[in-house]
């Protein structure tokens, strides 16, 4: 036979509810009448506990679902099932169409015994509706930044079935070289995005092993003169290696000096530099406006966007978290050249 449940004095429940966050109200049997309310709830409803206490719950408090039907029927807490103990967060609607967040707890004495309190929850669904504003914009982001390359490529292409014989062999392969700098950055915004997802998800995979600075800083630099950036660019190795894994190291580097050349008047200056405990500084300074204290965070976040033009906005999102896949950190700082320093620092071999 089931255990009896004790219940705490309601006088003392009540006062411990006055310092919860959510709103919590109390309804009795047999008549299902509203006799505690916590100041809280008051507020997320806007009606004092005067316009509550000793009203039926389902008259009290209206509540409807999202097509419109009464929802306490549908909780059913006095005629329901035996075995129900109550009901998980649900999004419910006032009659003036305010939403709200509610719990419920049903208790029952003894196990399928009859209901003798009903515990309500009630929290406001502001933060939810701040979120789910958040996630249309990600999508809405996402969505504008694959159609302007998709655009171009689209264009292009459909121009060069129609009228190939119109253009010159010139005119041919701008197009078709356009059409490859969309597909790139598709490529590259797909990727950036799956980097995200493993980033949150923390599955990012590390094959770590002893990288030369040199020869890494060297390969950006020769990308950076390939890709005919004008401007003068040089690097300075104080540690020759750097522990970490390759392939994510690149990424990392390649992400903070593409967003050094959008920002940079004329200069970047690549870097490593001793740190403590052995570890290593990987830092990248350019000659633009530079970040202002009170921004220096926000930049890491998704989807951030400066004022210069061509970035997804995810580009140093993902270098914190690849920095923190190694165990490192990555701030920003005021460079000697008067703009940006971003400074990445790696653990040493013995802390990984």
């Amino acid at each position: 036979m089931a255990e009896p449940v004790t219940f705490p004095d309601p006088e003392v429940a009540h006062q411990v509810s006055e310092f919860l966050p959510d709103g919590l109200i109390t309804a009795v049997a047999p008549h299902g009448l509203i006799e505690r309310v916590n100041g809280r709830a008051c507020q997320i409803l806007g009606l004092p506990a005067a316009d509550l206490v000793g009203r039926r719950l389902e008259e009290a408090l209206p509540f409807v679902d999202a097509s419109g039907e009464p929802w306490w029927p549908q909780a059913s807490p006095w005629q329901g099932l035996a075995i129900r103990t109550g009901f998980r967060e649900k999004v419910v609607l006032l009659p003036n169409g305010r939403d709200l967040l509610i719990t419920a707890r049903y208790l029952r004495p003894v196990a399928r015994g009859p209901v003798v309190a009903v515990l309500v929850g009630v929290r406001s669904a502001d933060g939810r509706r701040r979120a789910e504003a958040e996630q249309a914009a990600l999508i809405s982001t996402i969505a504008h930044e694959l159609r302007s390359p998709l655009t171009g490529v689209k264009g292009f292409s459909a121009t060069l079935l129609r009228r190939w014989d119109r253009f010159t062999d010139e005119q041919k392969r701008l197009m078709i070289e356009t059409i490859e700098a969309d597909a790139d950055r598709v490529t590259r915004l797909i990727t950036e995005l799956l980097d995200v997802s493993r980033i949150d998800a923390r599955r990012l995979t590390l094959h770590a092993r002893e990288i030369d600075v040199a020869q890494l800083f060297g390969r950006h630099i020769e990308r950076i003169v390939a890709s005919g950036h004008a401007g003068t660019f040089a690097t300075h190795v104080g540690v020759d290696t750097v522990w970490g894994d390759p392939d994510r190291i690149e990424q990392l580097l390649a992400n903070v000096v593409d967003n050094a050349l959008r920002h940079a008047s004329s200069r970047v200056h690549l870097s490593s530099q001793p740190g403590p405990g052995g570890a290593v500084d990987l830092v990248v300074d350019d000659d633009g406006p530079g970040v202002p204290p009170e921004r220096r965070e926000l930049v890491f976040g998704k989807f951030w966007h400066g004022r210069a033009p061509g970035s997804t906005g995810l580009g140093l999102y993902i270098v914190r978290g690849l920095a923190e896949a190694h165990g490192g950190t990555v701030v920003i700082q005021e460079a000697p050249l008067g703009g940006a320093r971003v400074r990445v620092r790696l653990p040493s071999h013995e802390d990984h």
